[in-house]
């Protein structure tokens, strides 16, 4: 495996790092911020081969995340969205060889962006309830399949769903922690057997890296418990929004 650390220079590691440990503050709560951890591997390791290499770091920092934030979980919402981002990862999956990878990320970009001028209308409101019917919670849950899949980018979907609902804090992270566990879990077996992005060497970097994970994790949990919940929307709205201009830049 030696062969595999020289393949990347030291500034490159060093970005990884930084990137892993970013993904560990956003599972600890500080949604939104885990778009640098995206941009980042994708960088340093490739966009598809990217993808490979984060998801098993993410299942292990969902495993936390929910064991931490385990009794704030609403059910009821997960069991709302959960069937829909399974079709969104099977949509993802199917297209997914196929796909121009700069049209994806430019249409993802305005779409965000576009929910997120949805969430800000809400919001001036005043409103805790979604649109009638589940055509909301589809065009989410589906839209949060696809991109999770494609790219490991739902979170900015997820958020504005939630934020639209005025979710506490806490409720807020427990559970999409527990949506993002499950639906991790079932990416895998569609990386290992069908795109081949998951292997030895990629599993071999993610020992390496899982460290600046824990890491992140810790500090974020500490910085998450200092804000306060009408802050807390206002700093998820933010970094949402400039996830979506990153992602239509990169």
């Amino acid at each position: 495996m030696q062969s595999l650390l020289a393949q990347h220079s030291f500034i490159d590691w060093s970005l990884a790092f930084f990137a892993t440990f970013v993904l560990g503050i956003s599972k600890a709560g500080l949604r939104g911020i885990d778009i640098m951890n995206v941009t980042i591997m994708a960088l340093v390791f490739g966009s598809k081969a990217s993808t490979g290499i984060v998801l098993p770091i993410l299942c292990v920092a969902d495993v936390m995340a929910v064991t931490y934030y385990n009794r704030h979980a609403d059910w009821k919402h997960f069991k709302k969205l959960m069937p829909w981002m399974i079709a969104g990862v099977l949509l993802g999956w199917y297209i997914g060889k196929e796909i121009n990878e700069v049209f994806f990320k430019r249409i993802m970009a305005v779409i965000i962006l576009v929910a997120t001028v949805l969430m800000i209308w809400w919001e001036r409101r005043k409103s805790n309830t979604l649109p009638k019917g589940d055509w909301f919670s589809g065009i989410m849950g589906v839209a949060s399949g696809f991109t999770t899949m494609l790219g490991n980018l739902a979170g900015a979907f997820s958020n504005i769903y939630f934020l639209i609902l005025r979710f506490p804090k806490n409720e807020f992270i427990g559970t999409v922690s527990w949506l993002f566990l499950f639906i991790n879990l079932f990416k895998v077996p569609f990386h290992i057997f069908s795109w081949e992005t998951i292997d030895s060497k990629s599993i071999f970097t993610d020992l390496i890296l899982l460290p600046a994970m824990f890491l992140g994790f810790w500090v974020g949990i500490r910085v998450v418990r200092k804000i306060q919940n009408d802050n807390y929307r206002k700093i998820i709205l933010a970094l949402t929004v400039l996830g979506a201009v990153i992602i239509f830049f990169r």
